[in-house]
């Protein structure tokens, strides 16, 4: 397998990616810019494992034990793959590294995901919405069977009827569209690169907006959200409101650490450097999204062809390895 062609598949296509991210996360719908986003991140994840598994291949089929066990002809392995050692070597470690960081992120999620299932089903009450008696300003859901939204009476009471209208249509959009496995998927991509950290941050800010506007489109109103998101953020702010990593899941309002996207129509230097929070509520306050199929399919193109290089760089190593088959003489 060339060297180039592996350097593109680990770095220079989620390099790319990383830089449609930021547009495709402020100016696409964010349904659509979610499941794209998504979606991305697992295939570049998936061609950047699969170069360096072919390249570490291509390197263990050449020790000498190895190519007689399965029955290949050493002088031909060399001639057809010129791949040098330290590039094998190289690749191989990163491989490991990339396994492992999968394997921990994994096992962590996992209890993570158990534990907010189990919190779900001990919460009070038989209802989707748990109301607490805390008077710190907080509002998230729990992933679980069912899901349930759990909301502080300290958040209600900052609210009035039409902002508690738009809070509980941002949280059972988050349950209804499971936005915890789209957030998952994407860390576990990134886990898996890194290079990828942004595409995944972009997830985790594209979900909040596809909650926002489906709030929006369930109470009607894109400036009653606007303004619920921001009362909500600044209470919580206030009240330096604390979750169970469990309840983290499924945060809404107050994403600590949430990526820095801009929408379009954002231009003011004061938005553009602004939190998360602030970029949301422009957005509602802007006109809805479209789809904007040329950035949509610039970034499934980037996937596309990674694809397809990955599945090139096995067939040659498929060939090399038939070419270099032999049948031992007894």
């Amino acid at each position: 397998m060339a060297v180039p062609l592996v350097l593109c598949l680990t770095l220079l296509f989620p390099l790319i990616a990383q830089l449609l991210a930021r547009p495709i996360a402020a100016r696409v719908d964010p349904r659509w810019a979610t499941w794209l986003l998504t979606g991305v991140a697992v295939a570049l994840a998936a061609t950047s494992g699969a170069a360096l598994t072919l390249v570490a291949l291509a390197a263990v089929i050449k020790v000498p034990l190895i190519a007689q066990l399965g029955r290949w002809s050493p002088a031909i392995i060399d001639r057809g793959d010129p791949t040098s050692t330290v590039v094998a070597i190289i690749a191989g470690i990163l491989l490991g590294t990339a396994l492992t960081a999968v394997v921990r992120f994994a096992v962590r999620r996992g209890q993570a995901l158990v534990e907010a299932f189990r919190h779900a089903r001990g919460l009070p009450g038989r209802g989707q919405l748990v109301v607490t008696r805390d008077a710190t300003a907080d509002a998230y859901t729990v992933p679980g069977r069912p899901g349930r939204i759990v909301v502080s009476a300290g958040m209600l009471d900052t609210l009035d009827d039409a902002g508690r209208a738009a809070l509980l249509a941002h949280e059972r959009a988050h349950l209804v569209g499971r936005h915890y496995a789209f957030t998952s998927v994407a860390r576990l991509a990134a886990a898996a690169n890194p290079l990828l950290r942004p595409v995944a941050d972009a997830v985790e800010y594209t979900v909040e907006r596809w909650a926002d506007e489906r709030a929006a489109q369930a109470v009607g109103d894109r400036r009653l959200v606007a303004e619920t998101i921001a009362r909500a953020a600044i209470a919580a702010k206030h009240h330096d409101a604390r979750r169970a990593p469990a309840a983290a899941l499924g945060a809404v309002f107050a994403w600590i650490g949430a990526p820095r996207f801009v929408p379009k129509h954002s231009r003011r230097p004061a938005v553009r450097a602004a939190g998360p929070v602030p970029r949301r509520v422009a957005a509602l306050l802007a006109p809805p999204l479209g789809r904007r199929w040329i950035l949509q399919a610039a970034v499934a193109v980037i996937a596309i062809i990674a694809g397809l290089c990955a599945l090139d760089a096995a067939h040659d190593l498929h060939e090399l390895l038939e070419s270099a088959s032999y049948v031992p003489h007894h």
